[in-house]
């Protein structure tokens, strides 16, 4: 009897093992891995919308701001790009040039600027790649203009000088006219009192007619 209860419960001390193993593995806490962590969705549209509203911004403060303000926006897009010339600092800095009404206003740079940016358009976002157009194609109609002004300013000089080297001409014929005018009367006085010495000469160097009789008169 001590042998077969020695026997079941050496066969019984495997069975209570795995009870309780299977029993602790029921009461600890689960060990499943964490949820990976996925990385938040990016709104292309938010973004880009951000990103111009973000442009615009700073042109309407250019626009409206002071001179020191003015001065002030212009320094900071342009140390942003030479520092770090990515595509939008140079984005920025062109648009900044490009804006009409500020001391620094250099529309053949951003020109440049633009040019180089719409060559390499693939490193822009889409909103980026139609603000560079549009700001391009207003700089280049800005440039036109500015060129046919200057070449009507040109033409109005070039008739004003024109003009006033015809004036000063006639004014110089009308001179030398009055001067031939005066110069033909004097002559043509000149020629009377001539004309009167000599009648004067004839008349004293005539001989004298002879009285009757032989006796000179």
């Amino acid at each position: 009897m001590r042998l077969s209860s020695s026997r079941r419960q050496a066969r019984l001390i495997p069975v209570l093992a795995g009870v309780l193993v299977a029993g602790c593995t029921s009461l600890a806490p689960s060990r499943e891995p964490p949820p990976v962590d996925h990385p938040p969705t990016i709104d292309r549209a938010v973004t880009e919308a951000a990103l111009l509203a973000n442009y615009l911004e700073v042109l309407q403060h250019l626009v409206q701001g002071a001179p020191a303000e003015q001065a002030e926006i212009l320094s900071s897009a342009r140390h942003d790009y030479e520092t770090a010339p990515t595509p939008g600092h140079q984005l920025r800095y062109a648009m900044v040039l490009a804006t009409p009404d500020h001391p620094g206003t250099d529309c053949a740079k951003a020109q440049q600027l633009l040019r180089q940016l719409i060559a390499t358009q693939e490193t822009l976002l889409p909103a980026e790649r139609a603000m560079a157009f549009l700001t391009l194609k207003n700089v280049e109609q800005t440039l036109a203009e500015t060129a046919e002004i200057q070449h009507l300013q040109a033409s109005a000089d070039h008739n004003d000088h024109d003009r006033y080297a015809t004036a000063t001409l006639t004014r110089r014929l009308q001179s030398e006219m009055d001067d031939n005018a005066r110069l033909h009367k004097e002559l043509d006085e000149a020629h009377a009192k001539l004309d009167a010495i000599a009648n004067i000469e004839r008349a004293l160097n005539k001989p004298k007619a002879s009285a009757p009789g032989g006796t000179p008169q």
